[in-house]
C-alpha cells in the first residue's frame, strides 16, 4: 500500500532540529518506508541528517510518501504532528 499526502509547514522556526526529530521518531515507530520530498528533493524520513538537510521553513509545502502495510497509519500520525505545529507556537 501506498499514500501520499502534502502538507504545509505552520510553526514559526519550520523544520529544525526539535520537529525533525518528532519526525523521524515518528517515523521509525511504523515498518514502511516513508519518504519526505519538498522541490523535486527526497529523503528518507526515518533519517534525522537527511530531514534536517530539507531546511523547510515555514510555509514550506512538504509531500510524505509511506510505502508498505502501515502507510495509512503513518501518514495520519505524521499529519497530525505536522498539524500541531510539532508542539510549537
Amino acid at each position: 500500500m501506498v499514500e501520499i499526502k502534502t502538507f504545509e509547514i505552520k510553526n514559526k522556526l519550520g523544520l529544525h532540529a526539535r520537529p525533525a526529530a518528532k519526525l523521524v521518531g515518528v517515523s521509525s515507530q511504523f515498518k514502511s518506508k516513508i519518504f519526505l520530498e519538498r522541490e523535486g528533493q527526497e529523503v528518507n524520513c526515518k533519517s534525522m541528517l537527511s530531514v534536517l538537510t530539507m531546511a523547510c521553513a515555514q510555509g514550506s509545502k512538504i509531500t510524505i510518501r509511506a510505502e508498505g502495510r502501515d502507510a495509512r497509519e503513518a501518514i495520519e500520525a505524521l499529519g497530525k504532528i505536522i498539524e500541531d505545529k510539532f508542539g510549537e507556537d
